[in-house]
């Protein structure tokens, strides 16, 4: 339990320190993009108490995260900052959660946790999924045409990305003894929290995999388990590429199948190839629970409120399976007879 050694009350810079450096990392083992986002929501209650009601940094205390002081800085948010309400939404969530861990770390704080629980931010918007139609992704995947090395290991990576709907990270983490290509094939991928999935690979994938490691990775059977799958030689050593390195692949491609293909977006990243297959793998019918184990979401609430909007023509093709079959009209008026039988109950 953290104190303030001069008022005994609980120290809140001391808890913040505590939550970000220690708990989010080890206990949580949040991602450090995560633990950012976190920080920044911090920081931005700390701008509005500074800003707006002009309390200095050194003089703020929980007392200033009550549920007045909250609805204020929601407000802010929007009236100031101009915020989308995805951003607001976003915001408050992560200081609810900090307030939360502070409740366990010092009861006198439970009360102040539980009123900041019901609050609540504009409803977001929400728009339908964005994802890659089957041209715009077989030009991507097919733009490195392999004439180099370079052009082999990135078409590579780009149809493992795909087929597997990995996250960026759990790509470039992979190792050669995250593989298995017999039968059943599939690959380990480590995500959030450490957390390993294991994700089926497709004959197709498996074919090309083949090809890759006996290229990249010669005499396979002799090389460290630990060995990067996909790698960039440092010292004359092979090191995982970075995050950076895939998005500019991926940025590559699309500018090269752009020329196949004119309606591949503009901005394209790893992110929507991961939504383009799932969204794929939902308008082949596959269900939500077994998408999201893909996804290694760790509760399908996550895939429903991404795939939850069917598009024009999955609607299209239900309604037109669900309609029997129409006659044609007719060529001649319906006599007075006939337009009391379709109009009445009878």
């Amino acid at each position: 339990m953290r104190r303030n050694q001069h008022t005994d009350d609980p120290d809140f810079f001391g808890l913040a320190r505590d939550y970000l450096h220690t708990y989010l990392p080890t206990v949580a083992h949040c991602s450090p993009k995560t633990i950012q986002a976190y920080r920044i929501s911090l920081e931005c209650v700390l701008d509005y108490l500074t800003d707006h009601e002009h309390i200095e940094r050194g003089a703020v205390t929980f007392d200033h995260f009550d549920r007045n002081h909250l609805k204020g800085w929601l407000a802010w948010m929007t009236a100031e900052r101009g915020y989308a309400p995805a951003t607001i939404a976003l915001r408050l969530s992560s200081i609810k959660a900090f307030l939360g861990y502070c409740s366990g770390e010092d009861i006198t704080l439970v009360t102040l946790a539980q009123k900041a629980t019901t609050l609540r931010t504009p409803a977001v918007p929400k728009k339908p999924i964005a994802y890659l139609t089957e041209p715009e992704t077989r030009a991507i995947l097919a733009a490195f045409n392999g004439a180099t090395t370079k052009s082999r290991r990135n078409r590579m990576l780009l149809i493992l990305l795909y087929d597997t709907a990995a996250r960026v990270g759990e790509l470039t983490d992979l190792t050669l003894h995250d593989l298995t290509l017999s039968e059943p094939g599939h690959v380990r991928l480590t995500g959030k929290r450490n957390k390993t999935r294991t994700v089926p690979l497709t004959p197709h994938a498996i074919e090309h995999l083949h090809v890759y490691l006996n290229e990249f990775h010669p005499n396979m059977a002799t090389q460290p388990a630990t060995r990067p799958l996909f790698y960039s030689q440092h010292h004359g050593q092979p090191t995982h590429l970075s995050a950076d390195t895939v998005a500019a692949v991926l940025k590559q491609a699309a500018r090269i199948a752009r020329a196949e293909c004119p309606s591949v977006p503009e901005h394209v990243h790893c992110h929507l190839l991961r939504k383009t297959k799932a969204m794929d793998l939902y308008q082949q019918g596959i269900p939500l629970p077994i998408i999201a184990r893909l996804l290694g979401h760790e509760d399908v609430t996550t895939t429903s409120a991404f795939y939850a909007f069917a598009t024009i023509d999955m609607m299209r093709e239900a309604v037109n399976a669900a309609t029997p079959a129409i006659n044609s009209p007719p060529t001649q008026p319906l006599t007075e007879a006939q337009l009391q039988t379709l109009y009445s109950l009878r």
